[in-house]
């Protein structure tokens, strides 16, 4: 495409150059041919209408260059358009889809972690609670025997007198 531009703007450089120098040469032509003044006079408002005309024409055909080029921009803009926004739907379903999958896979590993969690934690206050169950027995146990050791030795010691 950037050729085909490249080539129009030297069609159209040539064309209007070539019409100036024409123009010019007209002109310079008519001044210099030996006619009476009305004869030049109707040469120079031929030559200018001539003039008018090929400008107009060469207008006319630099408006149609200008209206295919604008035409054909137009469309491959809406074909990057259309590509570019396939490719940002694509992308944005693909990181949708990646984030609702790590997002899955963080609530299930949080769960595990909750749940091993909550095993340790029953298991250790099973551990705590039957620590304490076996400090009280102990405590029961040492208590009966400090109160049947002390009994004995708090109990009198005296022996019966059988004379009196």
């Amino acid at each position: 495409m950037g050729n085909d531009r490249d080539y129009g703007d030297n069609i159209s450089t040539r064309l209007t150059y070539f019409l100036v120098g024409a123009g010019i040469g007209a002109v310079l032509a008519l001044l210099f041919a030996p006619k009476s003044g009305e004869e030049l006079r109707n040469d120079i408002a031929d030559a200018t209408r001539k003039g008018i005309d090929k400008s107009k024409e060469a207008a006319q055909q630099l408006g149609v260059k200008a209206t295919e080029y604008y035409d054909t921009t137009r469309t491959k803009a809406g074909e990057y358009y259309g590509a570019a926004r396939e490719t940002a739907g694509e992308y944005y379903d693909a990181t949708r889809e990646k984030a609702a999958e790590l997002y899955d896979t963080a609530t299930t590993k949080a769960g595990e972690v909750v749940s091993k969690t909550r095993d340790v934690a029953a298991r250790q206050a099973g551990s705590i609670s039957a620590a304490v169950e076996a400090g009280k027995q102990a405590y029961v146990e040492e208590k009966r025997k400090t109160e049947l050791s002390g009994r004995t030795e708090a109990a009198p010691t005296y022996k019966p007198e059988t004379s009196m």
